[in-house]
């Protein structure tokens, strides 16, 4: 893939219809919801401290999974009954990962004696069957499902010069880090990028690369092979990249960008009825280049 500031400007516009999902089949996508918790749990008489420990972390674990329950059923508005029970159930039999263990204490307590609380990031990811079935074509036109978002090209396979137009969209305001990676196993940041530090996303609209600020043209060169566009996306700001100057766009020196880009800034509670949370969105689509 070849990146070159183009000489002369040429915005073109599309047509956006359904028709361009098509063309933009989903490699992978995934929903999850990142939020903070804590867990307390202390020794007693029957308890070692390394138990004691565990024994946090599992509380900490299950009121992440309840915080994430909490914000499906008070902030997010699903007139679909029937859909609701299909969330609530998926999200019932999720599965707890922990991101990062961002506090950690042993305390004296007057009743109970030596306890530990600890706190954590978690990501809680629905169980995977349970959202594919209930999954619709429109839920990418509908605010008040989770998020979601659908990133789709101008075509799956492209010959030697040719140029790939990117294409994102999501069902409500999002984040979003766009990436892509060659056939060789390279990793770009194509969003943002030194001229275009857009990274906030208003719901409902689509959203085109290149275009408008950029610098850059996604022509296709050797190597030849599949490359992948991969799209990380929150409605809290997402985890910072390492990243490197590569003239209009960035290199991605990360390893694991999945991992980091889930370390989103969650934001203070303000209402104990209402934890905050973060709804995140993976997803990524790949195209064929050859001669």
């Amino acid at each position: 893939m070849k990146f070159y500031a183009p000489k002369y400007l040429v915005i073109i516009f599309f047509l956006l219809t359904s028709t361009c999902f098509t063309s933009g089949r989903f490699l992978y996508a995934a929903q999850s919801t990142i939020t903070e918790a804590e867990g307390y749990a202390c020794m007693g008489d029957d308890k070692s401290r390394k138990e004691t420990e565990q024994s946090a972390v599992a509380d900490s674990k299950r009121n992440a999974a309840e915080t994430v329950l909490t914000h499906l059923s008070s902030q997010t508005t699903i007139k679909n009954f029937e859909l609701e029970n299909d969330l609530v159930s998926a999200y019932s039999k999720a599965k707890v990962k922990i991101i990062q263990q961002t506090d950690s204490l042993w305390y004296k307590d007057a009743s109970a004696g030596d306890c530990y609380k600890v706190k954590i990031k978690a990501e809680i990811i629905p169980d995977d069957t349970i959202i594919k079935a209930s999954s619709k074509d429109n839920d990418i036109e509908n605010p008040d499902m989770p998020l979601k978002v659908a990133v789709w090209t101008n075509s799956k396979n492209y010959k030697k010069g040719e140029k790939i137009t990117i294409y994102i969209k999501g069902n409500k305001p999002f984040f979003a880090s766009v990436l892509y990676k060659d056939a060789n196993g390279s990793m770009l940041q194509l969003l943002p990028n030194p001229y275009r530090k857009e990274n906030y996303f208003n719901g409902g609209t689509v959203y085109t690369m290149p275009s408008g600020q950029d610098k850059y043209d996604l022509e296709v060169t050797p190597p030849f092979g599949e490359e992948n566009i991969i799209v990380y996306a929150s409605t809290s700001p997402l985890g910072q990249l390492d990243l490197a100057g590569s003239g209009s766009v960035y290199q991605v020196k990360t390893k694991d960008t999945g991992m980091k880009t889930r370390g989103v800034k969650i934001k203070e509670k303000t209402n104990e009825a209402k934890p905050e949370t973060a709804e995140f969105f993976e997803v990524s689509t790949s195209v064929k280049t050859g001669n």
